[in-house]
């Protein structure tokens, strides 16, 4: 199995908490290594359109449109990379900081959550271990999740047919099996932000006078 925190590499203040990411998972036994994040460059609507993935499906008033979908196609990538080395993989966002042991032989269908959510309410699951998804409909952010070969397959699928923010792509709607670990092993610890606009920042509970948006 292998782990990978989404970075990216020309914006120094991303590697930096990508490496407390990968210094926190060494912590936990986990061998977590870099992965070039996508960004709002030139080549990113030739990414998209090569991925048969649509635009609309990003334009909302928390987000800059650029930056989520680049975010999008950065997991996107993950899952294709999932596939192509027949594997499962565990997917940590930069600001991710894992605090607790993630078993390797969990036993899930297809996707599941390892973050504790990371903004607006949200309910805790009922036992300890697996569970259903219960602290949201969607997750509760992306910022580290584990998916098998078959479950990327139907991400990779999904996403030509209504590719969306992907925290609220990965909604019970479309994957009714959607699981989460408990308690969360894995929690966001952001002071900034590469994705959203001021209002998709204030629900966050790391939001403060001090938050950057860059």
């Amino acid at each position: 199995m292998k782990h990978f925190v989404i970075t990216i590499l020309d914006n120094p203040q991303s590697v930096k908490i990508a490496d407390r990411c990968i210094a926190s998972g060494a912590k936990n036994n986990l061998a977590i290594r870099q992965w070039m994040a996508t960004t709002p460059d030139e080549h990113l609507v030739k990414k998209l359109d090569d991925a048969h993935i649509k635009q609309v499906g990003f334009e909302e008033k928390y987000s800059r449109l650029e930056n989520c979908m680049a975010a999008f196609h950065s997991h996107y990538s993950l899952w294709q990379h999932c596939v192509q080395i027949d594997e499962e993989i565990t997917i940590f966002e930069h600001d991710a900081v894992v605090v607790d042991n993630i078993p390797n032989n969990l036993t899930y269908m297809g996707v599941v959550n390892l973050g504790k959510p990371s903004y607006g309410k949200w309910n805790s699951p009922k036992s300890l271990g697996m569970n259903p998804l219960t602290s949201k409909r969607y997750f509760p952010g992306a910022h580290a999740y584990r998916v098998n070969p078959v479950g990327a397959r139907t991400l990779i699928t999904q996403a030509r047919v209504n590719a969306r923010p992907t925290d609220v792509f990965l909604n019970l709607d479309v994957f009714p099996y959607l699981q989460e670990y408990f308690p969360w092993p894995v929690e966001a610890r952001d002071t900034f932000t590469t994705i959203q606009k001021t209002e998709g920042c204030l629900a966050k509970h790391g939001y403060d006078k001090n938050y950057k948006i860059i």
